[in-house]
C-alpha cells in the first residue's frame, strides 16, 4: 500500500488540463515534511500547477525511495519506485485533470536522487526534473528521449557531498558527484561540454554565493543546468531552514521560481 499527498490549487478549473509536479521527499522524511520545507503548495497555488508528494517506503520516520544503486534507507531497496510512480500518475488522472505533456519531478536529496532514476527511465512521462541536493545513483543512464535537468546543489553539503562519498557517508549509501552527473546528463541530453556561466546577484547578503552554468541547448531544444551555491548546505534555496545542522539556506535565488520557469519551457514534445 502506497500513499500520496495530493495539492491542488484552490479555483482550479477541472475543465482546463493542469500541469503536475510531483516534489519526492528525502531519506527518513515524508511527504507532509517535503510540503513544509519546500513551499511548492505555495508556487502551485501561484502558478496554477497541481502538487503531489509521495511517500516513500519503510518505516514511517524512516521512509526514502529505492533511487538506484544504494541509495537510501534499506527498506526501500526492493522497491520499484519507478513502477510506482507510473501508478501514482495514473492514480492522479483519475481524479484530477493532469496535462500528460506537462507532468514534472522535483525532490531533496534521496528525492532527488530518485528524480534523476526517474528522468534516466520514466522519461515518457516525466517531461524535465529539477533535483536539489540529490545526485545520481544509478550507474549509468539511457532516457528514451532528451531529459531537461536543473540541479541545485550547495558546495558545503555534507550529506551528499558535491566531490561525491566521503569517510562521513555511510557505507550502505553510494552515488555520483555532482561534476559526474551534471557530465553524464550533458552527454545523454548531447548538450555542448562548455556552459555559459553566470553569476548570480548577491540580494541577501546571507554569505552564500550562486554560480549559473548553462549546458545547451542539445538535443530536442534539452538543456542541463547547474546552481553552485557556493558555501549552501543541505537545503532547498529560498525554502525553509528546519534543521539548522543541515548548512546554509541561501536567498539569493528561489529553488521554485527558477525550477517553475524552466518546466514552462520544456513540456513533453
Amino acid at each position: 500500500m502506497r500513499t500520496y499527498l495530493l495539492h491542488v490549487p484552490p479555483g482550479h478549473d477541472a475543465a482546463r488540463a493542469a500541469p503536475l509536479v510531483l516534489v519526492f521527499h528525502g531519506s527518513a522524511g515524508s511527504a507532509a515534511l517535503a510540503a513544509a520545507l519546500t513551499g511548492m503548495s505555495a508556487k502551485a497555488d501561484e502558478a496554477g500547477f497541481i502538487a503531489a508528494y509521495p511517500n516513500g517506503t519503510g518505516a514511517a520516520a524512516l521512509r526514502s525511495f529505492n533511487a538506484g544503486g544504494r541509495s537510501g534507507i534499506a527498506a526501500a531497496a526492493a522497491a520499484d519506485d519507478v513502477e510506482f510512480t507510473a501508478a501514482m500518475l495514473d492514480d492522479i488522472a483519475s481524479v484530477v485533470n493532469v496535462d500528460p505533456k506537462r507532468v514534472f519531478a522535483t525532490g531533496m536529496s534521496n528525492g532527488a536522487m530518485m528524480c534523476h532514476r526517474l528522468g534516466a527511465e520514466l522519461s515518457q512521462r516525466i517531461a524535465a526534473i529539477a533535483p536539489v541536493a540529490g545526485t545520481l545513483a544509478v550507474a549509468s543512464i539511457a532516457p528514451a528521449r532528451p531529459v531537461p535537468v536543473m540541479q541545485f546543489h550547495g558546495t558545503a553539503d555534507t550529506f551528499v557531498p558535491w566531490n561525491g562519498p566521503n569517510e562521513r557517508t555511510p557505507r550502505f549509501v553510494t552515488f555520483k558527484s555532482v561534476p559526474e552527473t551534471i557530465a553524464m546528463w550533458v552527454k545523454a541530453d548531447g548538450c555542448p561540454e562548455e556552459p555559459v556561466v553566470r553569476v548570480e546577484p548577491d540580494k541577501a547578503g546571507d554569505g552564500t554565493k550562486v554560480v549559473r552554468a548553462t549546458y545547451g541547448p542539445g538535443k530536442d531544444g534539452a538543456e542541463v543546468v547547474l546552481f553552485t551555491i557556493e558555501g549552501g548546505g543541505h537545503t532547498w534555496p529560498g525554502g525553509e531552514t528546519l534543521f539548522r545542522f543541515l548548512g546554509k539556506t541561501t536567498r539569493n535565488i528561489s529553488a521554485n521560481d527558477l525550477m517553475w520557469e524552466f518546466f514552462k519551457k520544456h513540456p513533453l514534445k
